[in-house]
């Protein structure tokens, strides 16, 4: 009985939850603006390799969702050339920030126990759901724990989207892959019926030629933290905690003003939402 209501309600919050851009924020909260007049400078580290969030564009400049959320923090709080932006190598992201070579890390670190021990956390800024892709001559609607209820349903082998498919999903017969390629394939041709996985992986294979426009998703997304995580945050190290603060309210910021949802739409154009 309380699987059958937690699968109720998170087909309700799904349904609801579809539309352009995420919204991660209370629209009625309002932040105080923090006082950080002292900050003589403002170092974000990210990496080069995780598209479409940083990456070099063809001028060999350094471009993506994260470079440009970086700017919009910066130009909320009032920074000007204090703001700066410097891409190292991923492994070395974490030492880096301890070792004072930047003030934040912007670059999707996840917000676990271990790094929790080591570093301070902003709010999330971005989640991302597992989705259902199908076919599109397969109708399947929410509530999704009914509509896959006996059907075929591909999913990445020993993954938290596998985890979840068989907690949540039982009536569902799960087809576990070694590879995300296989896997979209068997899709596409019609030897299964969906897909479970990341919804922002699912979203650039539906925009590419690989899917050779073939399947939609299916439902809405699932936001579930337990299996998937709190979502991606800025982090700091503990002695610079007071940027939480100003980060936390220049995201609330750039969310109200609807520039989230503008660079979300330019770096997302099939949203996972």
């Amino acid at each position: 009985m309380i699987r059958l209501i937690l699968l109720l309600l998170l087909s309700m919050t799904s349904a609801s939850a579809q539309e352009l851009t995420p919204n991660f924020w209370d629209a009625r909260e309002r932040l105080p603006k923090p006082e950080i007049t002292d900050l003589t400078r403002l170092r974000f580290l990210t990496t080069v390799d995780f598209p479409p969030f940083n990456f070099l564009d063809e001028a060999g400049r350094l471009s993506g969702f994260h470079i440009d959320l970086a700017r919009a923090i910066c130009a909320e709080l009032g920074l000007g050339e204090e703001c700066q932006i410097q891409a190292l190598p991923w492994a070395d992201l974490p030492d880096a920030l301890e070792a004072g070579e930047g003030e934040a890390l912007l670059a999707g670190i996840a917000i676990t126990r271990e790094n929790r021990d080591r570093f301070a956390f902003s709010r999330p800024y971005l989640q991302l759901p597992a989705r259902f892709v199908a076919r599109r001559d397969k109708t399947l609607a929410e509530p999704m724990f009914r509509a896959t209820a006996g059907l075929r349903i591909g999913v990445r082998d020993g993954s938290a989207h596998e985890r979840i498919l068989r907690d949540l999903f039982p009536q569902t017969k799960v087809v576990v892959y070694s590879r995300a390629d296989w896997m979209l394939g068997d899709l596409r041709e019609g030897k299964t019926d969906a897909v479970f996985d990341d919804g922002m992986r699912l979203s650039f294979w539906l925009a590419g030629t690989d899917s050779e426009n073939c399947c939609r998703f299916a439902g809405g997304p699932y936001l579930l933290p337990g299996y998937l995580g709190t979502g991606m945050a800025i982090a700091v190290r503990p002695e610079d905690e007071k940027l939480v603060d100003a980060f936390d309210y220049a995201l609330r910021e750039i969310d109200a003003k609807g520039i989230f949802a503008e660079l979300y739409l330019r770096y997302f154009p099939i949203g996972f939402f």
